[in-house]
């Protein structure tokens, strides 16, 4: 990501939070980073927690994007990413080999193929955003 940040201008700064103590004072660096938008981390403890992470991007009025469908069904502004939906249906194809003899080590690495984009236009009017037509016509999904 630095590398695509520094290749566009744009500044990027990380942030850390391996503790769910260390949220709030994230959030809170973002307005004298004069950050205009934040890119939650794939990590399943940010997941566990999108909840509080969706809840404090709201508070901080921060634009943010998420890989995974359930921050923006939780009421965060947007994701795209990998279709969980596929990745755990591809997961089943591969325990149905498994269990009809084929050896693990015999399977192909895959990647995904199905990426999702869905966009909650609610969190974007609370934000004072508004989603461009090109952007709700490209998403899987929008929620009012």
């Amino acid at each position: 990501m630095q590398q695509a940040a520094n290749a566009k201008g744009v500044r990027l700064h990380i942030l850390n939070a391996s503790d769910e103590d260390e949220f709030e004072p994230a959030f809170a660096s973002l307005s004298h980073l004069k950050a205009d938008a934040l890119i939650v981390g794939t990590d399943p403890f940010f997941t566990s927690r999108r909840e509080r992470i969706v809840a404090l991007a709201s508070r901080y009025s921060v634009p943010t994007i998420y890989e995974w469908q359930e921050f923006v069904t939780a009421g965060g502004l947007i994701s795209y990413g990998a279709s969980l939906t596929s990745l755990y249906r591809e997961a089943g194809v591969y325990v149905g080999r498994v269990l009809r003899g084929t050896k693990p080590a015999d399977l192909p690495i895959q990647q995904p193929t199905n990426f999702e984009l869905i966009v909650n236009r609610k969190a974007a009017k609370a934000l004072g955003l508004t989603i461009p037509p090109t952007l709700i016509t490209a998403a899987d999904k929008v929620i009012e």
